[in-house]
Order: structure tokens, then sequence, then C-alpha cells
């Protein structure tokens, strides 16, 4: 007789332990951890212990992520209510690149707007075809290396430092491009291509409606 004969047995006739009960007390297994030979029951106990630890490990984790998520909310709650707050276009500019810069300590901010809106500083510079095409063409926001990237060109001497960044397009109500938000990084993992970008989405969202607003 095979073991497989053996194990299909048991399976097929549960009630055999409860006619042998005490086949139990003599069967002994390995500890996986001392390496001593112990009962079922105990063999039992200790695979409960190894799952419940390894629930333990996964609750902490999840808590972490959850406390984080938290933390990251009560960041964009605080950017939409000084978004709300400002009441020009300046004040604008300067709620996202002080919140961004501070509760969110992002090293490297910029912002270019085109189309018709007007104003003073480097936001208002002329944009490049290739980058506006590129900005329409973001149906997220784009998160890896700066290599390749023409927005690098924006954040000046700098530039040379930077390693990674996030481009987050700014668009209207009808889904066309007016703008292209900038944050970039010296470090090559604070922006890599695998992050979660559903925050940096709603602040593309809300610096939209926010310029937008503005400038009606």
């Amino acid at each position: 007789m095979k073991s497989e004969d053996v194990a299909r047995y048991i399976q097929d006739h549960p009630e055999f332990f409860e006619q042998y009960a005490d086949l139990l007390s003599l069967v002994t297994l390995p500890d996986p951890h001392s390496g001593r030979a112990i009962s079922i029951t105990e063999k039992q106990l200790v695979n409960l212990r190894d799952k419940v630890r390894a629930l333990e490990a996964k609750l902490v984790e999840l808590i972490g992520f959850g406390e984080e998520n938290d933390a990251i909310s009560g960041k964009v709650h605080g950017l939409a209510v000084a978004l709300i707050a400002a009441g020009d276009q300046a004040a604008v500019m300067r709620a996202l690149y002080s919140h961004l810069g501070g509760a969110f300590a992002v090293p490297h901010i910029t912002l270019r707007l085109w189309g018709d809106r007007q104003g003073e500083g480097s936001e208002f510079e002329p944009v490049a075809d290739a980058v506006k095409a590129i900005a329409a063409g973001l149906q997220q926001p784009y998160c890896g290396p700066v290599t390749g990237q023409e927005s690098l060109a924006w954040f000046g001497e700098p530039s040379t430092h930077l390693r990674s960044m996030t481009q987050i397009a700014l668009r209207d109500s009808g889904g066309a491009c007016f703008g292209l938000l900038v944050m970039a990084s010296e470090e090559a993992h604070r922006f890599y291509p695998e992050l979660g970008t559903l925050y940096l989405e709603r602040i593309g969202e809300m610096a939209s409606a926010a310029l937008l607003r503005v400038a009606a």
C-alpha cells in the first residue's frame, strides 16, 4: 500500500481516528522549530501559532498602510482648502508651491501654463509643442526617471542633480490640456514607475479646477 492510498483512505473515512483515538497519541511529527518529535495535537498548535504570527504581521502592515494613507489624505485636504481660499492666479500657484514643497516635502516643483493664460513668471514661459503633445497624451501622471524628459530643463541648474520626477497634466472640463505640473527629486526612487498615482491625479484635478476658476 502506498502513502497516497493511506492518505486517501483517511480522507474518505474521517471517522477512523474516532474509532482508533489512541493512535493519535502514538503518532509523532518533527517540530519545524526545534526538530524534536511532537504529537499531532502539538503540531496543530504549532501550525496555528505560525498562522497567527503571519496574520499579526499582515495586520501590522495593513495598519501601516492605513496610517500612511490617512496622513496623505490630510495633506491633500490641506492643499484643497488652500486652493479654495486662493483668490487669484498668483495665490493658487503660491498654494501649490507652498503645500507641495512643505507638507509633501517635494524638493523641486515647477509649473507651465499655455493657451490664453497670461501672467508674469516662469510659469508662462513658452513651451515647446513636443512637450505640449506629451502632456496632452498623459492618461495618468508620469512617474519615473528624468532621463529623456524635456520638462527637466525647466528646473534650471538643479536639473543636473535630479533623478526622478512626476508630470501631471492640467486639463479643463472638456479634457483639453492647458498646463503641466512637474515635481522632481534627487532620489531615484521618490517617483518610481510603480508608484500609485491616485493622489497625484487628485492633486492635478484640484490644481486644474483652481486655475480655471481664477482665470474665469
